[in-house]
């Protein structure tokens, strides 16, 4: 049987994490479910007007999706995360997103692809975006006095993690994240990747070595009552093995696109495989749905199943479900972690948002 590449950096932890399940079996309480949408309309260098196209096609869509899909637990919608991209900013495209935004159905993170550039460069790249998704468009929000936001790396190249340093070339980016404000990173599972981590289907604290590239491969786990323990949160989606729809094992790693379409047996395998703190479950989804072959996809009915199954499945097993963003999701963690119930964390925040504006 052919295994998948590069399954020595995860296949260890894959099984450690498969046996603990086994050996102590517990029955999830809450489920969390988050798309990052790796949101790059200028992927593939089209013109102009065909990346306007891109980001209409959503705009147009995905209202009318979230408001046909059903509600969760706590009666809300789903919010999709668009995680744009530095270098491909258009104000006009912001403001589309920030519209959903306003409307409860969409978010926006950071996403950045860069390649060797010296590290105060790459400083200024993120602080001018950073602040003008803040400033200009009424996105992110303040965490412990700074503006913060959620981060996905270009090429999954984090921390200066592939061979040669391709993509990155900073190896003290974590260190470089934290001071500007992120407050966590998304960008895992990469599976067949040489920059996978080592540590599979936990949330967890990555702790940075400013001399050595990949600091997030190993960390602190993230459990109830625990103090931080690290300089960059790191919440990771499913990763592991599928064993239907082939002859052969198949990678899991969460991605949703045309040709890997969400199915009620993934959905089963999702549930299986994310990572948990307590018996709290955390499914974080990406795609890159930009891709006119992946919108056509989500867009024309991948999106919709996925909620309603995912949905059918966990009142099927009496779970409680939640639709969130990548930030909600961060708060409902963060929550558990300092033992506080996370449904009220975020309807706290939601309440601060409507009176301060700070925690849309």
């Amino acid at each position: 049987m052919k295994l998948p590449r590069h399954m020595e950096l995860w296949g260890p932890g894959y099984v450690h994490d498969r046996w603990n399940r086994l050996a102590y079996p517990s029955k999830p309480r809450r489920a969390w479910l988050a798309i990052a949408d790796h949101f790059e309309p200028f992927w593939a260098r089209p013109t102009e007007a065909d990346a306007k196209d891109r980001v209409q096609r959503w705009a147009t869509a995905w209202p009318k999706i979230a408001e046909r899909a059903g509600r969760d637990s706590a009666g809300n919608q789903p919010c999709y995360t668009f995680f744009y991209p530095e270098e491909e900013y258009r104000p006009e495209f912001l403001d589309q997103l920030a519209a959903m935004h306003e409307l409860g159905i969409a978010d926006v993170e950071i996403h950045i692809h860069h390649d060797g550039e010296p590290r105060d460069v790459f400083i200024r790249r993120m602080s001018s975006f950073r602040d003008t998704l803040r400033l200009r468009h009424g996105l992110l929000r303040s965490l412990e006095g700074k503006t913060a936001f959620g981060f996905i790396h270009g090429n999954w190249a984090l921390d200066n993690s592939l061979p040669g340093g391709h993509a990155c070339g900073l190896n003290d980016e974590i260190t470089i994240l934290r001071d500007l404000g992120c407050y966590a990173d998304f960008t895992m599972p990469s599976g067949n990747s040489p920059s996978q981590a080592r540590m599979v289907n936990i949330i967890y604290w990555a702790k940075d070595d400013p001399s050595r590239p990949k600091s997030y491969s190993t960390g602190i786990p993230v459990t109830s009552g625990r103090a931080r323990d690290g300089d960059l949160l790191m919440i990771p989606g499913p990763l592991g093995l599928r064993w239907a729809d082939r002859a052969v094992p198949r990678m899991e790693t969460g991605e949703i696109a045309a040709n890997d379409a969400p199915t009620r047996y993934r959905v089963r395998r999702w549930l299986a495989l994310a990572p948990r703190i307590g018996n709290d479950v955390f499914i974080k989804l990406h795609t890159h749905g930009a891709q006119e072959k992946n919108s056509a996809a989500l867009l024309g009915g991948d999106l919709q199943r996925l909620f309603t199954w995912f949905g059918e499945e966990c009142r099927r097993r009496q779970c409680k479900f939640y639709f969130v963003s990548a930030w909600q999701m961060y708060l409902a963690i963060e929550a558990l972690r300092v033992r506080k119930d996370p449904v009220a964390a975020l309807a706290a925040a939601e309440g601060a948002s409507a009176t301060a504006g700070l925690l849309k």
